[in-house]
C-alpha cells in the first residue's frame, strides 16, 4: 500500500511539475483570440451571441487585460519595447456583416480595437461586408480590415501562379479599396505552406496567423503566428472561454496531440478534452 500510495505522489509530482513547466516556457506568450461571427440566429460552434461577446470584451478589460493590435505586437517584438501588462489580441475571421452590425458597437462601447481578416472575393455578397462598410469600419478607428485571401482557397493545393494571385490578389484589392496598406494575412482553414509564408512574405505582408491553441512569442515565425480560436452556442460559453484562454499552454499541446491521433485512434482522440 504504501509503494502505490508513494507512487501516486510521484506521478502527481511530476504531473504538477510538468503543467508548471508548459505555463512557464509560455510565460512571454500573447494571447490571439480569432472570432468568426457573432449574432444572435445562428446556432454553430463558430458564432457567438451578441451579449457572450460583449461579456468577454468587459471581462478582458475587467482582468488587466490591455488590447493591442497585430502592429503594436510586432513593433514591440522588433524594437525591444516592453509590452504592456497581460497584452492580448482581437481577430476575426471572413469578414461577415455581422462584424458591421454587432461588433463594430461593441468596440465603440468599450474603445477597443480589432483586425478583420476579410475573403475580398466575398465582399458585397449575402451576409459579408459591402466595401462601403469595410470602409467606414476602417475609417471608425476600431477595426482594421485585413486579408483572409482572395477567394477562400486552401493554400496547400494552389502553386506558383495560383498561390501567388490568391495571396497578391487580395492585397492588392485591399489596399485598391480602402487606400491604405494591406499587412497581414491569415491563411485559410488555418493551413499552409512554407511556399504560402514566403510568397506573403515577398509580397509584403508583415505577418501570417494560423489557429492553434497556443499563445504567440517573439521567437516564433512571423509568418506562422498562432490564435486561440472562441467557440460559442453552449451553455458554457464564458467558462470555455476562460479556459481556453487562461489554459492555453496546456490545451494547445493537447490539441496537437488529439489531432495527431484522431485518424489512427478516434476513439482515444475523443476522450482528450479540449474546452
Amino acid at each position: 500500500m504504501k509503494k502505490f500510495l508513494l507512487a501516486v505522489f510521484v506521478l502527481i509530482l511530476a504531473a504538477a511539475g510538468f503543467v508548471f513547466w508548459l505555463f512557464e516556457r509560455e510565460a512571454d506568450g500573447v494571447p490571439i483570440l480569432v472570432y468568426h461571427r457573432v449574432n444572435d440566429a445562428d446556432t454553430n460552434s463558430t458564432t457567438l451571441k451578441v451579449a457572450d461577446f460583449d461579456a468577454q470584451i468587459k471581462y478582458l478589460l475587467e482582468d488587466g487585460y490591455h488590447i493591442i493590435s497585430p502592429d503594436d505586437l510586432l513593433d514591440a517584438w522588433e524594437s525591444g519595447k516592453t509590452l504592456p501588462n497581460k497584452p492580448i489580441v482581437l481577430t476575426f475571421d471572413d469578414g461577415h456583416a455581422d462584424i458591421y452590425n454587432n461588433v463594430f458597437p461593441v468596440l465603440q462601447k468599450y474603445n477597443v480595437r480589432a483586425t478583420v481578416f476579410i475573403v475580398t472575393d466575398y465582399v458585397g455578397m449575402s451576409d459579408y461586408l459591402t466595401w462601403d462598410q469595410a470602409r467606414a469600419l476602417q475609417a471608425g478607428g476600431f477595426v482594421d480590415i485585413e486579408s483572409h485571401t482572395m477567394s477562400y482557397k486552401n493554400l496547400t493545393t494552389l502553386k506558383g501562379d495560383k498561390l501567388w494571385n490568391e495571396i497578391y490578389g487580395s492585397k492588392q484589392a485591399i489596399e485598391w479599396a480602402l487606400k491604405k496598406p494591406a499587412k497581414f494575412i491569415a491563411y485559410p482553414y488555418g493551413k499552409y505552406t512554407v511556399a504560402a509564408e514566403d510568397t506573403s512574405k515577398e509580397v509584403g505582408f508583415r505577418a501570417g496567423f494560423i489557429e492553434d491553441y497556443g499563445l504567440a512569442d517573439n521567437d516564433d515565425n512571423p509568418y506562422v503566428l498562432t490564435r486561440i480560436p472562441v467557440q460559442g452556442t453552449n451553455d458554457y460559453t464564458m467558462l470555455r472561454f476562460q479556459l481556453r484562454l487562461k489554459g492555453s499552454p496546456i490545451f494547445a499541446p493537447l490539441n496537437r496531440f488529439k489531432t495527431d491521433i484522431a485518424d489512427g485512434n478516434p476513439e482515444v482522440a475523443d476522450l482528450i478534452f479540449i474546452p
